[in-house]
């Protein structure tokens, strides 16, 4: 084995593997585990002076200690890849790309939603190549906000909903390969975006029924007790909702009488005078 060739510890190596084993610095230096404990990177030039390494089958000192240490800061370009790569913040960026985009679907022409939702969609893209990703938990989490959007449109009493924010949180959980610390996503920001992401379908879908029980604004039922004045009393013309309407009546109208629609044929408004006193008595059909 490795441990074996480089003189370690085998027994330890395998223990390492298959049970997870860890070491505080002391007793793997004690059990044969590494060779030397620094306290810093100077201490540690000083300890390995004069120590041999193999390289390329052939023995070779090592002359350290009169070495000077250089620290190389990475440049602004390298800093920002590696923020947008750190797990959290690609997750967010993540969220806020498919928050965008859906805002922009909804609402077309409104761009600004559309541009931010697509730039942070595909940073998110390049940092999920860089980073271990769980394409399980990234399905899941998608699945999620599927069922929370649908239950919006769709109303199912809840059950899209509380599956939507359940799989979201388990996807989200189940997001990265967790191959070392501060590779998982904080709890509780995964919480605030599952309890945001459903207000905000929840406001939305409250918007939507808003919307339905509004009175109708256009089309047939528009017109329908909709009032205007006659124009021209001969050729049967009215003035209705600032545009002109070819009208209908079994009753003599005079011009700059006020009528009501009650009803249409094809382009032809049937209507009813609401100046004689006779229409005061005829039921609105």
């Amino acid at each position: 084995s490795l441990a074996q060739l480089r003189g370690r510890n085998a027994e330890w190596a395998g223990q390492a593997v298959t049970e997870a084993a860890s070491l505080s610095a002391q007793e793997a230096l004690q059990k044969d585990v590494i060779d030397l404990v620094a306290a810093d990177i100077s201490q540690l030039l000083v300890q390995i002076d004069g120590r041999s390494v193999m390289i390329a089958g052939e023995l070779r000192p090592l002359a350290t200690r009169e070495l000077k240490v250089e620290i190389v800061t990475p440049n602004w370009r390298n800093r920002l890849l590696a923020l947008i790569a750190h797990p959290t913040v690609a997750y967010v960026l993540m969220l806020i790309g498919i928050y965008g985009l859906f805002f922009e679907f909804s609402n077309p022409g409104a761009m600004l939603p559309g541009v931010i939702g697509g730039i942070c969609l595909l940073l998110a893209l390049f940092a999920f190549q860089v980073l271990s990703v769980n394409y399980a938990g990234l399905a899941l989490l998608l699945l999620g906000l599927a069922f929370m959007a649908a239950e919006a449109f769709v109303p199912s009493f809840g059950v899209l909903g509380l599956g939507g924010i359940a799989a979201f949180v388990t996807g989200s959980l189940l997001l990265w390969d967790e191959t070392g610390p501060g590779y998982e996503v904080p709890l509780g920001l995964i919480a605030g975006f599952a309890l945001a992401s459903a207000l905000l379908l929840t406001g939305l879908a409250m918007l939507m029924l808003r919307q339905r029980h509004r009175p109708v604004v256009s089309g047939r039922e528009e017109l329908l007790g909709a009032i205007g004045v006659v124009t021209d009393e001969q050729a049967g013309w009215a003035r209705i909702h600032s545009e002109s309407w070819r009208i209908r009546t079994g009753q003599p109208l005079r011009r700059g009488e006020r009528v009501q629609v009650v009803g249409r044929n094809g382009l032809t408004l049937i209507v009813r005078s609401l100046d004689s006193a006779s229409a005061k008595e005829e039921p609105l059909s």
